[in-house]
């Protein structure tokens, strides 16, 4: 039974890991490419315009906005999908589950975002509080699957679990403080448009393509309206049924049949099939689509996608840093940043998930002790993806841009390094005997 829990996670923590190795190669592609003799190439390209235009409507964006307003409301969605799904059946569906990465997310985001607010004087760049307060995923976990057998398979289920309730944290954030311009009446009709989904998922009538469509529709309603459309992912996830309608014994009696049939049905030696063998095979496709939960479905086919594809191109379109003597660096800011990363996360983490654990609040994952803890909040200040994307939506002038975006690179760099580093000098070279036998 835990090994069936145990192997799919596993292989979700390996995606997210290889993840991370094309996140860093991006990264340092989109440095060098920004600092080269064909920066600008670099920089026309994502500030081509693409789009279209009729008369009364426009949607017209360059390149890099396409990629953080479109591709990244994927990501968001995938986001929303795996919220739901620990909601209701995984790590987050009960007070006691929930409670102990609960305590560490919530650290998590109040500590950096109280310590960036403490040391910021700035007001131009006050709004950046928001950027250490999620973790990358990715990167983190392809950092604690380096240490291998060093660390139990329950500190990445906690650092996942957490690090999912820091995207909520920060999903909240950029709804409620990183929108402005609201056009309250396009806003009204996609709330109405995903109400009419909620009905549909809670009658048990799923069609993929309407609800793709209805999802598009809502989109550029969010876009039009001045709420970041990103939040449409997330919001159009939860409209994503979780039910199988048919269980998997109903499924494999069913298969049973439809395989004795093909069994027995004549062999024809032609390339062809005969009529009772393809009805066969459409009953056997129908059957499957049947027993796969919509939302597992999906956020199965979607996984690949956005860790193969589109964090990696959020990371080139966005890393571009360009390094010159002509930009005057924020030195405040980064320094704040990294500070918010490195410190905040670390003390945040760790000390509320502790203090949870002293006042009795919450247990410990067994193989997981404190100096586990410690480590992963240290990698917790990976903030690559979120916070960068963070920083996008505070900040318009480039200067101040490109400073976020360095103390982001230098803190996640700083804590991926210090947190893999404590781990492998206080962890045991062999798994722990509960983690042997997963």
């Amino acid at each position: 039974m835990i090994r069936k829990i145990v192997t799919p996670f596993q292989k979700f923590v390996q995606i997210e890991s290889f993840s991370g190795i094309l996140l860093l190669f991006a990264t340092i592609l989109a440095l060098v490419w920004a600092n080269s003799p064909f920066a600008h190439l670099y920089q026309s390209l994502w500030d081509y315009k693409l789009g279209f235009a009729s008369e009364g409507f426009t949607l017209s964006k360059p390149l890099i906005l396409w990629v953080n307003d479109g591709l990244m409301a994927i990501f968001f969605f995938l986001i929303g999908l795996e919220i739901k799904r620990e909601l209701l059946i995984g790590e987050l569906n009960s007070v006691k589950k929930a409670a102990f990465p609960f305590f560490g997310a919530l650290g998590g985001m109040i500590v950096p975002v109280a310590l960036f607010l403490f040391l910021n004087t700035n007001p131009e760049t006050a709004q950046g509080w928001g950027i250490p307060m999620a973790t990358d995923i990715a990167f983190s976990l392809a950092i604690l699957n380096v240490l291998g057998k060093r660390v139990p398979i329950a500190l990445k289920v906690f650092l996942t679990a957490f690090a999912i309730i820091d995207d909520l944290g920060a999903v909240i954030a950029i709804a409620v403080f990183y929108s402005s311009g609201i056009y309250w009446s396009l806003l009204l009709y996609a709330f109405g448009l995903l109400a009419l989904l909620f009905l549909l998922s809670y009658l048990k009538l799923y069609s993929k393509y309407v609800f793709f469509i209805v999802g598009v529709v809502v989109w550029i309603l969010f876009l039009k309206s001045g709420i970041h459309p990103t939040i449409a992912g997330v919001l159009m996830a939860l409209t994503i049924p979780i039910r199988q309608r048919v269980d998997v014994k109903s499924y494999t009696e069913s298969i049973s049949g439809v395989l004795q049939t093909l069994k027995m049905s004549k062999v024809d030696h032609q390339p062809i099939l005969s009529h009772t063998q393809i009805e066969q095979l459409d009953e056997l496709e129908d059957l499957t689509g049947r027993v796969q939960s919509p939302l597992q479905h999906l956020e199965h086919r979607l996984h690949n996608w956005v860790a193969y594809l589109v964090i990696p191109v959020f990371a080139l379109a966005n890393a571009g840093i360009t390094v010159s003597t002509d930009v005057q660096l924020d030195t405040s800011l980064i320094l704040h940043i990294v500070i918010g990363l490195f410190v905040g996360k670390g003390v945040g983490v760790s000390l509320f998930a502790i203090m949870g654990k002293k006042l009795k609040l919450v247990d410990f994952p067994e193989g997981v002790n404190y100096k586990n803890i410690i480590g992963v909040a240290l990698l917790a200040g990976v903030g690559f993806t979120m916070s960068i994307f963070i920083s996008n939506l505070a900040f318009t002038d480039p200067a101040i841009a490109d400073s976020a975006k360095v103390g982001i690179l230098a803190g996640s760099f700083i804590s991926g390094l210090a947190g893999y580093t404590f781990l492998y000098f206080n962890s045991k070279s062999k798994a722990s005997k509960v983690t042997q036998n997963l």
